[in-house]
């Protein structure tokens, strides 16, 4: 029995002073030790030196998951999403970020109103952890932790796992206290140096749970797919093997499941987008469907990509590879000469690519500039070009007509050398193929929504809700700061009102900046199993159809409809997908999310290690964020840096209405969208933090 049960045991007759338990068990270190653990556990308590153990009480509180941690505060996020509760450091009880735990609010909170309180229990405790090592004056050995920096984390006697300092590494809590101080940590993986971004990338990954590599019998079962398709498949399938069907993507686009073909006709036009059929390969009950279920998106860093489905699938048996037959699930629509959808019909097809198109070689013969080279290569489909510029122009004018909201948004490239180092990033520039694209697919997806509400089918929508009210005050508030008068009729205002903001601002400076604002004022699209509209798009019926290689929620409906289009109806296909549809909702909602920040955290980290090659440079910005500490500046390629209030102001700063700093002494001022001169000051590769300093002194 070991130390712990021993001490157990005696409590369990009696309440014990230490010294009663040191002379019947012996080895008096150890049994202190033992006693610490477990009144960290909450299973032991202490009174005037008497150990006994904790009446059996149910904890209260609010259940919520912590989800900052600093050094002398945390936020816990309550789980009936009615906010985040503010922690003091001396109420954490050593919870670290992730963990479940329960939150008494404080009936007299400091700031009156405020939501405050204590951990009374951690009910889940998540004991992975992935961090940088480091070592403090004396020899020890800490880890400090991605998610709480400031809290550092001592390894236990040779815990370090082979590891060295500076390494980027993932950990194990082997012992938790009271306090942080006292929890203890032992290395379980080694990724490489933190200076490396790749390294960190993978770090990141490690620790939202995105897994690169397949387990065995998952890659196994993607192995066994037979590449050919069966005779008896082909039989009962619209051939469109003759139609002039084509996809359009990046040129390092490898996992293509996308085509269009496009006519006009006598009344406008005929649009087919033809998405593979991922659902005759990934069937329920399978590995596969489990394991794309787990992951339920794909995710792409830098040039890299955690795949939602093996490559044999993504990249290879249904891709819609040029020259080559695939099985797809078209989307055969009938257009007015306005561009309105008439008619629509889903069918499962037979197809054949005739040419992968790259969006750049698209633009150039768009606008008469390409090279004969690449035109011979379009020829089979280039009759197909005028049709596309037609409808395009018929559906942008259909957008701006329904008060569709248009959003500008910089994305950076990340471009890479052969070892994997940053060593450019780059604005990403969307022509007007992506552009086409984009709408055509936005057809389709519409399309399949409406047609999930319309005969009532158990479905999953992509559901994007109207403003909350409190943050569109935040925003009035915001614009009128930067002179903008935001006349809203309402407490939420419409999607036309909001277009007039964005129009208001276009190709100013504050374009960016009320953009983002903008963006924040609205909800998070989710996915869900009930039909809400699509604020953003101004729709009332849409859904993802058009990326099943890639997202779940689209092999969702595309099995639903599956079964729709085989005849299924009303309670059976209840039966089979009701509560399939619920879960894949709520699967695919939670790791979009995950994937969101996954890729945002790994692209900072590559952006940093860009920046530390240009050390004390000076480059061109604008202000994209004001706060009391200093401004956020964003340089033209997207990278986006600190500017210190201390270096600019002689006196103390003066922020107004989060839009304007100001400095008394001086009589400068900076505002939201202005362009001011930095130079690289820092580039933090494992924080993916790059501080600027003024390039000219205030």
């Amino acid at each position: 029995m070991s130390i712990k049960g021993k001490v157990l045991r005696e409590l369990e007759s009696h309440p014990c002073r230490m010294g009663e338990l040191t002379r019947k068990l012996g080895n008096n270190k150890k049994v202190q030790a033992a006693l610490r653990e477990l009144r960290s556990q909450g299973i032991v308590q202490e009174k005037a030196g008497l150990y006994a153990l904790k009446k059996e009480q149910k904890p209260e509180g609010e259940p919520c998951v912590l989800v900052k941690l600093a050094e002398t505060f945390g936020f816990a996020r309550r789980d009936d999403g009615k906010g985040d509760i503010f922690v003091p450091g001396r109420s954490l009880k050593g919870a670290m970020p992730g963990d479940k735990i329960l939150v008494k609010l404080f009936e007299r909170p400091r700031v009156p109103g405020s939501m405050e309180g204590e951990v009374t229990a951690i009910t889940e405790p998540e004991n992975r952890l992935v961090g940088t090592l480091i070592q403090l004056p004396g020899g020890r050995l800490f880890l400090s932790p991605d998610r709480c920096p400031e809290v550092l984390i001592a390894l236990r006697r040779g815990g370090a796992g082979g590891a060295r300092v500076g390494d980027k590494v993932a950990a194990a809590l082997t012992h938790r206290g009271e306090r942080h101080s006292d929890h203890q940590a032992a290395v379980t993986l080694r990724f490489g140096s933190a200076e490396s971004a790749r390294q960190c990338a993978r770090a990141i990954l490690f620790s939202h749970e995105v897994d690169p590599v397949f387990p065995d019998d998952v890659q196994n079962e993607a192995a066994a797919i037979p590449t050919g398709i069966p005779e008896s498949e082909q039989a009962h399938r619209l051939d469109l093997r003759s139609e002039p069907i084509f996809t359009i993507d990046s040129a390092e686009t490898k996992d293509i499941d996308d085509a269009i073909s496009i006519k006009t006709t006598e009344t406008g036009f005929e649009l087919g987008v033809h998405i593979a059929d991922v659902s005759y390969y990934v069937r329920p009950g399978t590995r596969l469907n489990e394991e794309a279920f787990a992951r339920a998106t794909s995710v792409y860093y830098a040039s890299s990509v955690a795949p939602m489905l093996p490559k044999e699938l993504s990249n290879g048996v249904c891709s819609l590879n040029e020259g080559e037959d695939r099985l797809a699930f078209s989307c055969l629509m009938q257009l007015d000469a306005q561009g309105r959808v008439q008619s629509y019909r889903f069918a499962k097809t037979l197809i054949r690519s005739r040419v992968k198109g790259v969006y750049k070689e698209i633009n150039a013969l768009l606008a008469g500039t390409a090279e004969e080279c690449v035109a011979q290569r379009y020829r089979e489909v280039s009759g197909e070009f005028a049709a596309m510029k037609q409808l395009y122009r018929k559906r942008v004018a259909q957008r701006k007509a329904r008060s569709a909201m248009e959003l500008e948004t910089k994305e950076g490239k990340l471009i890479l050398n052969d070892a994997g180092v940053c060593v450019g990033v780059e604005c990403r520039e969307r022509g007007v193929s992506e552009c086409m694209i984009e709408e055509f697919m936005l057809l389709a997806n519409e399309c399949a929504a409406h047609l999930g509400r319309t005969e009532k089918l158990p479905f999953v929508y992509r559901v994007h809700e109207q403003p909350d009210p409190d943050k569109v005050n935040t925003l009035v508030q915001m614009l009128a700061a930067c002179g903008i008068a935001a006349k809203f009729k309402k407490a939420v205002p419409t999607q036309r009102e909001l277009g007039q903001i964005l129009d208001e601002v276009r190709g100013t400076k504050l374009e960016m900046a009320v953009n983002t604002a903008v963006l924040r004022s609205m909800q998070k699209a989710d996915y869900q199993p009930e039909p809400k509209g699509h604020f953003g798009l101004a729709l009332e019926d849409y859904a993802h159809f058009t990326s099943p290689i890639r997202r779940y929620p689209d092999l969702s409906i595309h099995r639903i409809m599956s079964d729709w289009l085989a005849g299924v109806r009303g309670e059976e296909l209840r039966r089979r997908y009701e509560k399939f549809a619920q879960d894949a909702s709520r699967q695919s909602s939670e790791r979009e999310l995950n994937a969101m920040q996954t890729e945002r955290e790994a692209e900072d980290c590559y952006k940093a290690e860009y920046m530390r090659a240009h050390l004390g440079e000076s480059f061109e910005g604008r202000v994209s964020g004001v706060t009391a500490k200093g401004l956020f500046v964003m340089l033209e390629n997207t990278v986006e840096g600190f500017l210190p209030a201390r270096l600019l102001c002689r006196g103390e700063p003066v922020l107004s209405e989060g839009v304007r700093l100001s400095d008394a002494l001086s009589g400068k001022t900076w505002m939201l969208g202005d362009a001011v001169q930095v130079t690289v000051a820092k580039a933090d590769v494992p924080g993916g933090k790059i501080d600027f300093a003024p390039a000219e002194s205030c």
